[in-house]
């Protein structure tokens, strides 16, 4: 099983670098935060009062909501803290941003939140990790609340896995990256346990969740949304 704290010091040791190189390694930046997060806020039933951001590293993502529900409260979780010391000055000035550094595979804050979401974290846990977050995920959403998780993810099919794979690495070798930030990421990417999408729908189905289905998808970038 993966030490948790390999985790927090690969991240803590990136962390002011970590926004500015995403583009160089999510090729559909745009698409993958932009404009999923533009569906996702839109689809719904309610504006979310309270919404948990799981591994929110530099609160990246929940900027993107924030944009769209900007008097719901956040709680930003990492166990990565000198990420979250990034996403504090993110968010300075913003007194409904709460920042917890703690193990969200282990146990969740305290609240009963409307929306959770998720970026390029939980595959960096094990399956059967996973398979508990799941459920505590859904244990925690009050009635009718979402999860969405943007994440990394392999394919099921061996062969074309390693062409998707191949594919993104040979852009992100052209992409500029500096050979000390190549090889940051060489180590990061050991902490990879990645899943495959339909996997992840079986599981969140599993676990109890009645309406779940990807909404986005391409190469090795998906976002999962499931719905209470």
């Amino acid at each position: 099983m993966m030490d948790k704290m390999d985790i927090k010091e690969q991240f803590n040791l990136v962390a002011a670098e970590y926004d500015s190189n995403r583009r160089k390694f999510i090729p559909c930046f745009d698409d993958y935060y932009g404009r999923t997060t533009d569906f996702v806020a839109k689809s719904l039933g309610a504006r979310p009062r309270l919404i948990f951001d799981l591994g929110a590293g530099t609160g990246l993502l929940a900027s993107f909501f924030y944009g769209y529900f900007p008097d719901a409260d956040y709680v930003l979780v990492d166990i990565a803290d000198e990420m979250l010391d990034v996403a504090r000055m993110r968010f300075s000035g913003a007194g409904n941003v709460r920042y917890e550094c703690l193990d969200y595979s282990r146990s969740l804050p305290e609240g009963k939140p409307d929306l959770i979401t998720s970026a390029l974290s939980i595959h960096h846990l094990e399956d059967d990790s996973k398979r508990a977050l799941f459920r505590n995920i859904y244990e925690c959403l009050g009635d009718g609340g979402v999860f969405v998780n943007y994440d990394q993810f392999c394919s099921e099919n061996s062969e074309i896995d390693a062409k998707v794979e191949g594919h993104w690495i040979s852009g992100i070798e052209g992409s500029g990256l500096s050979e000390k930030e190549y090889g940051l990421w060489l180590e990061r990417k050991k902490l990879d346990r990645e899943c495959s999408v339909w996997q992840e729908v079986s599981w969140l189905k599993e676990a109890g969740f009645r309406n779940v289905d990807c909404v986005y998808w391409m190469g090795k970038f998906a976002v999962v949304l499931a719905e209470k």
